[in-house]
């Protein structure tokens, strides 16, 4: 954790905010049991200390008309490994991307794509995906029912 210390409050904080990042200070202050000018000033170091990143507005994909989930699998060629950080930097601006990472086990990003249908992803597929360099497999699947999503980070190992 790198000199990080939260203690039981901190923790406690965390997990209301992530509960609800709309809550007011007095509000949150008064769900974890501190009054307001120490929750903020903790709340504000957590903030500057980046372990608090932003707040953010949760959205329902289906009323938005984003009604198709599509996880890929996208591996590179041994030998264009080496353009990985510039792959990296083409799938972040993919429009409809939620997620990207890159995995273990050779040059291979798993991505979580949210699109209206299947003809919007056919074309972010032929059009960006497949142009991208040294792609040597694609692999798509496809979202049968969201049973989990934007669950809260669990906070217990910090208790140590």
């Amino acid at each position: 954790m790198s000199g990080l210390c939260l203690d039981a409050i901190d923790r406690r904080l965390l997990a209301t905010l992530q509960e609800d990042g709309r809550l007011t200070n007095v509000e949150l202050a008064e769900r974890i049991g501190l009054s307001p000018s120490p929750c903020l000033r903790r709340v504000r170091r957590l903030e500057d200390e980046g372990v608090v990143q932003g707040y953010r507005v949760a959205l329902d994909r289906r009323r938005l008309g984003l009604d198709m989930t599509v996880f890929v699998s996208l591996t590179l060629e041994p030998g264009a490994c080496a353009c990985a950080d510039g792959v990296a930097a083409t799938l972040r601006r993919l429009r409809g991307l939620v997620a990207c990472h890159l995995v273990s086990g050779g040059c291979e990003f798993r991505l979580e794509l949210v699109v209206p249908d299947l003809a919007s992803y056919d074309r972010l597929l032929t059009q960006h995906l497949l142009q991208l360099p040294g792609v040597r497999d694609i692999r798509s699947s496809f979202s049968i029912r969201t049973v989990a999503e934007a669950l809260p980070l669990t906070l217990d190992h910090l208790a140590r």
